[in-house]
């Protein structure tokens, strides 16, 4: 009897290609979205479909029946704007992870796989060790944290599996780009193709790696069903093309063929300078391993946006604390 799996945010970037591959290997899937952050296109051929908020318990316990594996992928995430909306984003990142545990569980799955997130690492010293002490510097991070906490205790009284993913800035085609706040290159190629100024926040030396989504879906899947994984935290991407926002942008700038210069405004507060994980641990346990460049990302990014046609930016969440700290790309809706 094939493996019946279900994957939260199947309508978002990394949830439908998580879908596309574990179709592709014969598993049967199932997923959830409440279409905030996600596209109901994205979602596979074959997959059931149902539209559910991950925080409204029963909608999702019921969805759940009769599936042996979980991928938590859904969040709203927002590092920088968790600032300056910390209500919003707690509540859906760290409620609505609880509560998809706890459908979980009650459904007696064999195992969660939690996608957390490199904010959990806040400013601590890079590369990011999973050994670390989690030290969030944001309510996002915070949040993603917490819920790491919550799965850990549940499945453990519980008596099921669970492993957690911490994703590396991942790029590619599907990734939203119409959103102001969030997904850094999916931003700048959206405007540049508009032949609009991309923002660059602060002096733009902000240092980050980018990881494909196509290598980080065999590590996924391998938290998923690998004996030796569970309880395991595991960074996905890469720790090597370590650029800074100036030079993603002059890369960008060339793919896109963009003539203009970007726009500089100030920093966001509690924003992490040089962030970037090892692979060490990836590689050893998972058999992670790089197979798409860096501008081969951004280059997916870029035809994908040129193909469904760039669009203006949906200020969709509102901002719980305007003040002087606040981002005028946002407080102002400059993009």
């Amino acid at each position: 009897m094939r493996e019946r799996v279900f994957i939260t945010g199947i309508a978002g970037f990394l949830g439908s290609h998580l879908a596309e591959r574990l179709l592709s290997l014969g598993y049967d899937v199932v997923g959830c979205d409440n279409l905030s952050g996600g596209e109901l296109i994205n979602v596979p051929s074959g997959a059931e479909f149902y539209q559910h908020d991950c925080r409204d318990y029963n909608a999702i316990a019921k969805a759940m029946r009769g599936c042996d594996l979980v991928y938590h992928c859904a969040a709203t995430a927002y590092e920088g704007l968790s600032v300056f909306s910390p209500a919003v984003v707690m509540d859906n990142v760290a409620t609505g992870s609880v509560a998809v545990f706890s459908a979980a569980i009650a459904n007696s799955v064999r195992r969660i796989v939690f996608c957390s997130s490199m904010a959990r690492y806040g400013a601590s010293p890079i590369p990011f060790l999973e050994s670390y002490d989690p030290a969030p510097q944001d309510p996002y991070g915070i949040a993603k944290v917490a819920a790491e906490r919550a799965l850990a205790n549940l499945c453990t009284v519980h008596g099921v599996e669970y492993a957690i993913a911490v994703p590396h800035n991942i790029i590619g085609a599907r990734q939203k780009f119409d959103d102001p706040y969030r997904n850094v290159a999916s931003i700048m190629a959206n405007l540049m193709l508009q032949g609009r100024s991309p923002f660059i926040y602060g002096d733009g030396e902000q240092k980050r790696c980018f990881s494909h989504v196509e290598d980080c879906l065999s590590c996924l899947i391998a938290l998923g069903i690998a004996e030796h994984a569970v309880t395991e935290i595991v960074n996905i991407g890469p720790d090597e093309e370590f650029v800074s926002i100036n030079q993603l942008f002059q890369r960008l700038k060339e793919i896109v063929g963009f003539q203009g210069q970007a726009v500089y405004v100030n920093d966001r507060p509690q924003e992490v300078k040089e962030a970037f994980c090892s692979s060490a641990k990836a590689r050893r346990l998972l058999g992670y391993r790089t197979t798409r460049t860096l501008d081969e990302g951004l280059r997916d990014i870029v035809e994908h946006i040129a193909r469904v046609r760039p669009r203006k930016f949906r200020y969709h969440l509102d901002i719980e604390i305007r003040n002087a700290k606040t981002p005028r790309t946002w407080a102002e809706r400059l993009m």
